[in-house]
């Protein structure tokens, strides 16, 4: 009662829910230090177990917490726009990996779509459920139109594609090293096929090819996803 007492003029405060958001962010990046960078210790889903609990305490609505911290959601299109930097410092390492980069794409954005219409298939759900899954790789701007087209439900699209990128991003790289893989351009692909912006995150300082991989996948399996979910929505065996 006392926090919400000292909350309340706080709250028509302007910016107030993007400066929770910045600080809950640092936060997440001092824990990840603090456990040597683990990836584990993901800064994103820290963030969001933070601010979650800060909207619970205070009795904040979601709409207001959105209203106030929309800005974050329009850096989304710059910040994935960003990452040409890296891809294109790199041009000369891609331009003599296009053949497995093409297969690897396409065989990692047709695995992602197709399999989350299989799990709703196989669980029993719906049509609507089926086609917010399909484009849950990419990033989450191209996913929720993506959903939008097709008749699938945007709010969940996009919790699907952040939940999925943080999953990418917390076990990615341990996967990859169980099967011996060491190359950077696999991790990057990976990371963006797979988990798009928050995986990609997770790579990007690590290495550049990283980064600039993490960008072709980012990019590419956008447009390939693009392609396929409105196809696949034509033929989904759902009503």
């Amino acid at each position: 009662m006392m926090l919400r007492t000292i909350w309340t003029p706080l709250a028509p405060t302007p910016l107030l829910w993007l400066a929770v958001t910045l600080i809950a962010f640092v936060l997440g990046q001092a824990i990840q230090r603090a456990c040597r960078r683990s990836p584990l210790a993901n800064p994103v889903l820290i963030a969001i177990v933070l601010i979650v609990l800060t909207l619970r305490v205070t009795g904040t609505p979601y709409e207001e917490y959105f209203a106030g911290a929309q800005f974050i959601n329009f850096l989304l299109g710059p910040a994935t726009v960003a990452l040409a930097v890296p891809l294109a410092s790199n041009l000369d390492n891609i331009r003599r990996s296009l053949r497995g980069l093409g297969f690897a794409l396409l065989a990692g954005s047709l695995t992602s779509t197709v399999s989350g219409v299989a799990v709703v298939w196989f669980m029993g759900g719906g049509r609507d459920v089926a086609l917010s899954m399909a484009p849950k790789s990419v990033t989450t701007p191209i996913a929720i139109a993506i959903s939008q087209e097709v008749g699938g439900v945007p709010a969940l699209t996009a919790a699907l594609a952040i939940a999925g990128g943080i999953v990418a991003a917390v076990v990615g790289q341990t996967v990859l090293r169980w099967f011996r893989v060491d190359d950077w351009r696999s991790h990057g692909l990976a990371a963006g096929v797979a988990g798009a912006g928050v995986a990609a995150a997770q790579v990007a300082p690590l290495s550049g090819l990283a980064a600039a991989f993490a960008a072709i996948g980012i990019g590419l399996n956008g447009l390939v996803t693009a392609i396929v979910v409105p196809l696949l929505a034509v033929w989904c065996p759902f009503k």
